[in-house]
């Protein structure tokens, strides 16, 4: 973008085009009330309260719409924002829009009202970074520990830490330039300190791979020899009949893959049945080679035995399979034995018996903690920030173990700050902002 388009005035779709109820056209910048005035009929607007009146084109009425008006800096953008709510038909966003772009406003990029609402200062970087988040959450359990980091919880746990690491450095930067008035921090209260600020990293980084699992999602294989209900186990869990089930062997030729929302959006995967013998057909044996792969590929593997057959020397070679792989033992078709084993969780796929306590099982093995203990996630780039802000805090802890010049130790200091700083957005190049708005739809 031109440094000089930075700030113009700005239009866009604010819901997605398409037939429905309503339709909102948002405007973002300094003449957004000079637009809204010369197709407006009813333009005489004040702080909290809607207006309702005619979209009017050369005389000619468009729509009757609401707008609704916000003045800087109290507005999403910290600009004036106005938004028009009109009909939800294409073709009266599409008209209203038209006349708002030639009234002299600029068709909005991705992500552009949210980067707007960073650089004004609404909010800060891992904010803004939440709002594409809520809007691409694929669980309501993101959503909500999403809506957490827009709330502002993720930004004041990383300035708690900045506030912290900025005390131990004041106090070594007045030691170092003042040394007649004040005495440099003695060593135990900066190792005392850093080691504080680590822990307080460590917690804040112990969610990482928890909050990637919200955004990536896991794969769940159900894997095992033929027949010995695969299938119908990848139905019990989707609450679906989605795979064919018979009490024929090898019934199941492709992979099948659904979504299955357990807190994380999980992708089940069922498979072909394992089985090495000559009696395999061609078609058959692709399917094998395909639950191999999608074994080696899966985040986590159920692997599933006939608990009325017992586990058998065929179910063995396939349990080989998984020795170096996270999964759990699934005895089906509990329904039919009365004796049980140690070592296996018993389910019917039948009757759904286990079925609700294997989704909670799923959820904390694909888990390093559980998601609705989440006050916030952090994103791949924000954990990069975090790991740096660590490994300075860590060789400054070295140094002062090791009782070296302070002025040296205040350099990884300021590292550490200065990667914190990243992370919140108060030390951001444009490219960095580019990557994370283009991921945002035009409108927000």
């Amino acid at each position: 973008m031109n440094i000089l388009d930075e700030f113009d005035t700005i239009a866009a779709p604010a819901t997605p085009i398409g037939a429905g109820g309503v339709g909102v056209i948002r405007i973002s910048g300094d003449k957004a009330f000079e637009i809204i005035e010369k197709i407006f009929s009813n333009p005489k607007f004040e702080p909290r309260r809607f207006n309702r009146g005619w979209i009017i084109d050369n005389e000619e009425k468009v729509d009757e719409v609401i707008v609704l008006p916000f003045f800087a800096p109290n507005s999403y953008t910290g600009e004036n924002v106005i938004e028009i709510q009109c009909h939800g038909g294409v073709n009266v966003v599409k008209n209203i829009l038209n006349l708002v772009l030639k009234q002299g406003a600029r068709m909005a990029e991705r992500g552009e009202f949210t980067k707007r609402a960073f650089l004004n200062k609404r909010m800060d970087l891992s904010q803004a970074e939440s709002v594409a988040d809520i809007i691409h959450a694929k669980t309501s359990d993101f959503a909500k520990v999403s809506m957490k980091n827009l709330s502002g919880v993720l930004k004041e746990r990383i300035n708690d830490i900045k506030n912290d690491i900025f005390e131990v450095l004041s106090k070594i930067t007045a030691g170092i330039d003042f040394p007649e008035d004040v005495k440099e921090p003695e060593y135990e209260y900066l190792i005392t300190n850093f080691e504080k600020i680590l822990s307080d990293i460590d917690d804040v980084l112990k969610g990482a791979d928890t909050s990637n699992i919200f955004r990536q999602g896991a794969s769940v294989a159900i894997i095992g020899k033929p027949n010995v209900g695969k299938s119908s186990l990848f139905n019990a869990l989707l609450n679906l009949n989605r795979a064919i089930v018979t009490d024929i062997a090898g019934t199941t030729r492709d992979v099948l893959r659904e979504t299955l929302d357990l807190g994380i959006p999980v992708t089940l995967v069922d498979t072909a049945g394992i089985r090495e013998n000559e009696d395999v057909s061609r078609v058959e044996q692709i399917g094998i080679e395909f639950s191999k792969q999608s074994l080696d590929e899966a985040d986590l593997v159920l692997f599933v035995y006939d608990a009325s057959q017992g586990l058998s020397g065929d179910d063995k070679e396939v349990l080989k399979l998984l020795e170096n792989k996270k999964h759990i033992v699934i005895a089906n078709k509990a329904d039919l034995v009365s004796e049980r084993n140690a070592g296996a969780q018993y389910i019917s796929a039948l009757t759904g018996e286990g079925i609700a306590e294997l989704k909670r099982d799923l959820t904390s093995k694909v888990c390093d903690i559980e998601p609705e203990t989440l006050d916030f996630v952090t994103n791949t780039r924000q954990q990069e920030c975090l790991k740096k802000a660590k490994a300075s805090i860590e060789q400054a802890l070295l140094a002062s173990r090791l009782y070296e010049l302070q002025d040296l130790i205040s350099i990884d200091v300021k590292s550490a700050l200065l990667a914190l700083d990243e992370l919140t957005g108060e030390l951001v190049t444009d490219d960095i902002l580019d990557n994370i708005f283009e991921h945002f739809c035009i409108g927000k």
